[in-house]
């Protein structure tokens, strides 16, 4: 920690040696709130300056000092708690002068409590009246200037409790966020499901497409990944009679960082027996609807500028035919491999190694035209064989799975399929996978021996669906990066020296 203190820092510090010089912990001890500042505001906000003084409610509120003024004997401060903030009033006839010293050495930042009577100001401002003083917690530090606060976004998100405290817009996705998990835990429980949890250490990578953490178990001295996809382990208890499983859980991907990606994530993946990717479409549409309602209380929202209904039923469309919608390419009128290459040149799509097959180049094709095009919410489905190594096969065209995601303003939030439960069929899109890893894929997945022996015990007809939990949260905060809607999103560490 940097020692060199500024003048500010330096008054602070002796100003905790003056509490402790009075008795007074600088740092203090458990304190009983009877009320928070909304709360307050709720219950007696309508009532009258005269009516309140009538009722004569006594309340114990605490928080941290945002604001404060003084004028001669009467001093005004805004606290601001969880909710939000509230005014105290201090009258040094009230509190006695040597509780008002304490008051009037008080720091913008410093922590307190205060017992008192709920009033109405002159100008009408709800506020509590203090009979009673008490300091919490010194604050060693000064808080930003109130109207700049921290400026620079990496150092909001580094010193992520500074923008809590400063930043009214921080504090209300950080509040948001668990009510859109809890809303999503409501409608799986409503249908049935169960929530479990599964390894984050694994020693097979798969579920996914993906590079993965990389770790060492020193027991065991055998290498591990921290998991990339909760898939292939939610699979296996559907395998074992559970029916409908989901688990809401971090994941871990050693990949790059931008606006949507961040190298530790959450997610929600389920699984039913005896549904496919059309039942997933469903309970996807009704859980979006269902979370919205619950949580903003509308399906109608606005994203970056957009209007965006949540509203189910929404578009569905195969791949290939909103290729063909976008630039008029039939890929179904394409034949193999070198025909599809000749379309990606002529169209001028670089194709890696692994990449120059029908299937990868359909995929490009569509991140090229269609992705950004998908504003509403909309289903496309019917996924090439090559990209899809956990999908089943379309049963009229076996160069496509029964796999859809749903993309929302140009980015994919979920990904369904109809799970291949054929245990001979997986054994080869495994084998693919190596070889396609042997080709420079470093993201294709590998052999699970045991997943495949539990698919030889029968896993029955199954749908299963991840959805990004970070990037829906985004969507109904209406915000525009990862970092503003992760607490703690991955940093670069911070110089020493500052």
């Amino acid at each position: 920690m940097n020692e060199n203190l500024s003048d500010q820092e330096v008054v602070r510090r002796q100003k905790m040696e003056e509490l402790r010089a009075q008795g007074i912990d600088p740092f203090g001890h458990a304190y009983k709130q009877t009320h928070h500042s909304t709360e307050l505001k709720q219950i007696y906000g309508a009532n009258t300056k005269e009516e309140l003084e009538e009722m004569n409610i006594t309340v114990s509120v605490a928080g941290r000092i945002m604001s404060k003024r003084r004028m001669g004997k009467i001093g005004f401060m805004h606290l601001q708690d969880k909710d939000g903030q509230i005014q105290v009033v201090v009258n040094k006839a009230t509190i006695g002068e040597d509780v008002y010293e304490i008051f009037k050495a008080s720091d913008i930042g410093d922590i307190i409590g205060i017992e008192g009577n709920v009033v109405k100001t002159d100008s009408g401002e709800l506020s509590v009246k203090a009979t009673v003083y008490t300091h919490l917690s010194k604050a060693l530090r000064p808080l930003p200037e109130k109207f700049h606060g921290l400026t620079d976004k990496e150092e909001r998100f580094r010193r992520r409790y500074v923008d809590l405290i400063m930043n009214d817009d921080a504090r209300r996705i950080a509040f948001m966020r668990p009510k859109i998990i809890r809303a999503i835990q409501h409608y799986f429980d409503s249908q049935g499901l169960v929530e479990v949890e599964t390894p984050v250490l694994n020693t097979i990578l798969g579920g996914a497409n993906a590079r993965p953490f990389v770790t060492h178990h020193n027991t065991l001295d055998i290498s591990m990944y921290l998991r990339i996809a909760t898939e292939l382990a939610l699979k296996r208890l559907i395998v074992g009679g559970m029916e409908g499983v989901y688990e809401i859980g971090r994941l871990f991907r050693n990949e790059g960082m931008d606006a949507t990606h961040n190298p530790e994530f959450t997610t929600i993946e389920w699984y039913v027996a005896y549904k496919d990717m059309h039942g997933m479409m469903e309970m996807c549409e009704q859980m979006f609807e269902s979370v919205a309602l619950e949580v903003l209380g509308t399906t109608e929202i606005e994203y970056q500028g957009k209007q965006i209904s949540l509203k189910g039923p929404y578009k569905k469309i195969t791949m290939v035919d909103a290729i063909k919608e976008q630039c008029g390419v039939d890929f179904l009128k394409v034949n193999g491999d070198e025909e599809a290459i000749t379309l990606a040149k002529e169209h001028h799509i670089e194709l890696a190694e692994h990449e120059k097959n029908y299937g990868h180049i359909i995929e490009k094709f569509f991140d090229k035209y269609v992705e950004e095009t998908l504003i509403q919410p909309t289903f496309i489905y019917s996924y090439p064989i090559e990209i899809s190594p956990l999908a089943k096969k379309n049963p009229d065209n076996p160069r496509f799975t029964d796999r859809t995601e749903i993309f929302i303003d140009g980015h994919e939030y979920g990904n369904a399929f109809t799970e291949l439960n054929d245990p001979i069929d997986q054994k080869e899109r495994f084998l693919a996978q190596l070889a396609e890893k042997d080709k420079g894929n470093e993201e294709a997945t590998e052999m699970d021996i045991d997943y495949i022996e539990a698919l030889e015990y029968g896993l029955p007809p199954t749908g299963g669906m991840g959805v990004g939990i970070d990037r829906f949260v985004m969507l109904l905060t209406n915000t525009d990066t990862i970092r503003e809607i992760l607490l703690f999103p991955t940093m670069k560490p911070r110089n020493e020296n500052d």
